[in-house]
């Protein structure tokens, strides 16, 4: 898989953005179906060479992979996957369920109309991609619509820990929309959470939160059986 053609692209700071998730994105999801198991070791220039691309945004797609803990730089064996059972997955993905719907219950409570507003757009752009079946864009919107709930709690300490909880399953979340019709089913279930929210019922939206996440967590698990069978 090429994502770049060895030229220009990467010789800017946006190109090199690009690159860099295209790079890292390819990889999550090798790394979530299991093509690359853990320990493996991850070469720069071997990288570079797959991708067509030069080794700055294979250093930093990797940065980032590190980051969420998909890798670990190790001394002597420089960057390798890291081990993460399905079960320590599962059990993120529950603790992250708990925490967003807490987050919406209180949101709820304290958005504001330009707040509920601005939400509402989220979800009608993420129309496009879903249509499209562009996962990126998607995720890019998913994670715009989650934040955006976090910041309407209007507090700070909890957004905060929104935050570094969902940046643990940032990759993940993204690898779970291309299993089956999962990417219409996500935006949908962000369709009931509005009207809940809208409807000012906190509990209900709260409740759909949770099981939005918890079905996305039973949709990554289901890719990565479908592709550990492949």
């Amino acid at each position: 898989m090429r994502v770049g053609d060895g030229g220009d692209r990467d010789c800017t700071p946006e190109g090199r953005g690009l690159l860099s998730d295209q790079i890292r994105n390819a990889l999550t999801d090798e790394i979530a179906a299991g093509v690359l198991a853990a320990g493996i070791a991850l070469d720069e220039q071997d990288l570079a060479d797959r991708f067509g691309a030069s080794r700055t945004p294979v250093r930093e797609a990797l940065r980032q992979l590190a980051a969420n803990g998909l890798v670990e730089m190790r001394p002597r064996r420089g960057v390798v996957v890291a081990r993460t059972t399905p079960e320590r997955i599962m059990e993120m993905f529950e603790t992250t369920a708990e925490f967003e719907a807490l987050c919406v219950r209180l949101a709820t409570y304290r958005m504001t109309p330009l707040e509920l507003s601005a939400l509402m757009d989220l979800h009608e752009q993420s129309a496009v991609p879903v249509a499209a079946q562009d996962y990126d864009t998607y995720d890019a919107l998913n994670r715009a619509f989650h934040e955006a709930l976090y910041r309407a709690t209007h507090n700070g300490f909890m957004a905060e820990q929104a935050l570094a909880i969902r940046s643990r399953l940032s990759a993940f979340r993204r690898t779970q929309l291309r299993q089956g019709e999962r990417i219409l089913r996500s935006r949908a279930e962000h369709g009931e959470i509005l009207q809940a929210i809208a409807e000012g019922d906190g509990d209900i939206a709260a409740r759909r939160m949770r099981a939005h996440m918890l079905n996305a967590a039973s949709a990554l698990g289901r890719y990565v059986a479908d592709h550990a069978s492949a």
